[in-house]
């Protein structure tokens, strides 16, 4: 499934950070987005995700189509790898948890409470999740956080597989990963150059936001 966005202008708080915003993701493509801490790249992803509404634009996209992973694992600390995984299935209406289970490596972690693991299992789990959702659009905020080189190998073998079945995804992340055919942008070039009027902290969020 494509993603598809125009003239989007996107806030954290009460301040604008990102004006005009226009791109095209293709089913089968990936769009890596590049620019500095504050940039806006989160502010993005969560308002791609629906869970920032745009100030202004179109997002030519089903809002179910769209998985989103944050920087948050947002997994359930008490349940095991098994109990997270069955959960998520369960809430996304799929059944078949084990191509998520082999693509991360999580078999010998089934048994094993999410609150007990290292913070690169969790990351492992969480990414994990995306699989389970069966949705085809992937926003991803600095995904490969807490992998090691071999668990980045794999998460860039699990974004290749999702590509090459007709998904799409939008990631934030400094680390090549491996996808010649993607494309970059730069959000820098988006920045609002006026932030809104009833703004109270424009000037902290302005340097601050991501």
């Amino acid at each position: 499934m494509s993603l598809s966005v125009t003239d989007l202008a996107c806030a954290r708080g009460p301040a604008q950070i990102l004006a005009g915003v226009t791109f095209s993701v293709a089913a089968g493509q990936a769009l890596i987005l590049r620019g500095p801490n504050g940039a806006g790249k989160t502010t993005l992803l969560r308002t791609l995700a629906g869970l920032t509404p745009p100030l202004a634009g179109t997002i030519e996209a089903d809002p179910d189509a769209i998985a989103y992973a944050a920087h948050a694992d947002g997994l359930k600390s008490a349940l095991t790898v098994e109990e997270n995984l069955a959960f998520w299935a369960s809430v996304f209406g799929t059944h078949d948890p084990a191509p998520a289970i082999e693509a991360f490596n999580l078999a010998p972690l089934l048994h094993r409470r999410a609150g007990e693991m290292s913070a690169g299992q969790k990351r492992r789990l969480s990414l994990a999740r995306l699989l389970v959702t069966g949705r085809p659009v992937w926003c991803l905020d600095e995904p490969t956080v807490s992998l090691d080189v071999e668990n980045v190998a794999r998460f860039a073998a699990a974004v290749k597989a999702h590509l090459a079945g007709g998904g799409s995804a939008v990631i934030a992340t400094h680390i090549d990963l491996g996808l010649p055919e993607a494309a970059t942008l730069d959000i820098s070039r988006f920045v609002a150059k006026q932030i809104r009027a009833d703004d109270p902290f424009a000037d902290s969020f302005a340097e601050g936001a991501a």
